[in-house]
């Protein structure tokens, strides 16, 4: 029995590592994030059921809620392609370092932020009690990423 378990542990872990390989910790960001959005979709349904309150318009305007993130992944990733071609082929525009993406890393762990944060007010409409300290991390996580795209980005006034 041991023996399959073992087998079993280095299959998953050689699929892990395959994939990790080809595309390394942004594939896997993005695949959380994924599945952040699912799991919220998922628990807003449920939430709202609960409360008897559930439409299917507003399981509508969920889902083009979400697809409206979908595009922002899409304009942030396009904007990295972007600079990293600009930066890679202007013979007058060199940086000390490789730019590899900074764009769609700062919006995924954004969105992902957020996700929990309405993963976790969906699990209070659901009943479960939620420490009072989750919510006020998830914030602060928000705003060290805003305050970095800020940083790279000042607000003109």
């Amino acid at each position: 029995m041991e023996e399959h378990i073992n087998a079993w542990k280095a299959a998953v872990t050689a699929v892990l590592g395959g994939l990790t390989a080809l595309w390394g910790w942004l594939g896997w960001l993005l695949l959380g994030w994924i599945a952040l959005v699912a799991l919220d979709y998922i628990t807003g349904s449920l939430a709202a059921c609960k409360e008897g309150k559930w439409s299917s318009k507003a399981a509508r305007d969920g889902v083009w809620h979400k697809a409206g993130m979908v595009v922002v992944v899409l304009v942030a990733a396009g904007a990295d392609l972007l600079l990293s071609l600009v930066l890679e082929n202007l013979p007058l525009v060199e940086l000390p370092f490789a730019y590899t993406g900074l764009l769609l890393p700062l919006v995924l762990v954004w969105y992902c932020i957020t996700e929990l944060g309405s993963i976790g007010e969906n699990a209070v409409l659901m009943g479960a009690p939620v420490p009072a300290w989750l919510p006020r991390l998830l914030a602060a996580g928000k705003d060290a990423v805003d305050q970095a795209g800020d940083t790279i980005s000042p607000e003109k006034k």
